[in-house]
């Protein structure tokens, strides 16, 4: 994120899986917080804390679906959301995670997610938002013009430009980092 996580600030992995995002973070010892609605990724990245003496306790891993999560509004000054808004399983769950994500950001705070998206490759629609994957998945996708139309509805300020990789004709993933503002 390119300078924009400090010591001191709190980090909230939202859909950590079993912690690749976090490694370098609670190594650092940041402040951490995660959740994932695997129990056994979460088991998993308690264990991976405990390795790394860390001394974060156990409750700051929590299974749980992003669009539930368990903290208080304007709980992290970083929230991750990587590879996990894609498996949506409609518009209404794909907007109720974004807004739960947005909602634990605090003022001035981050938000970053990189998820599936149609920019730069064309899928098949299936209705609700989930298009068809080359790997017969349905996965749900954005546009450029549905994140622009978010940063907008939630006020927030684009702190990069949207990046988009394709990976060989297989899918696209784009980065979205959003700033709250104070």
């Amino acid at each position: 994120l390119r300078g924009n996580i400090a010591p001191g600030m709190r980090i909230l992995d939202a859909g950590c899986g079993y912690g690749r995002n976090l490694v370098y973070l609670l190594r650092e010892r940041f402040e951490i917080f995660a959740i994932d609605a695997n129990d056994r990724a979460v088991e998993h990245v308690r264990r991976l804390s405990k390795s790394l003496n860390t001394g974060l306790p156990d409750k700051n891993f929590q299974v749980s679906p992003v669009e539930k999560m368990p903290f208080p509004n304007e709980f992290a000054d970083v929230v991750i959301c990587n590879s996990v808004l894609h498996f949506a399983r409609s518009e209404e769950q794909f907007h109720a995670m974004v807004a739960d994500l947005w909602r634990v950001v605090r003022p001035g705070g981050l938000l970053f997610c990189r998820l599936g998206s149609r920019i730069g490759m064309d899928f098949v629609p299936v209705g609700n938002g989930l298009y068809a994957m080359p790997d017969r998945q349905n996965w749900y996708l954005v546009d450029e013009q549905k994140l622009m139309a978010l940063t907008a509805s939630m006020k927030a300020v684009l702190v990069d430009p949207l990046k988009t990789t394709i990976v060989q004709n297989h899918r696209c993933m784009t980065t979205w980092v959003v700033r709250k503002p104070q």
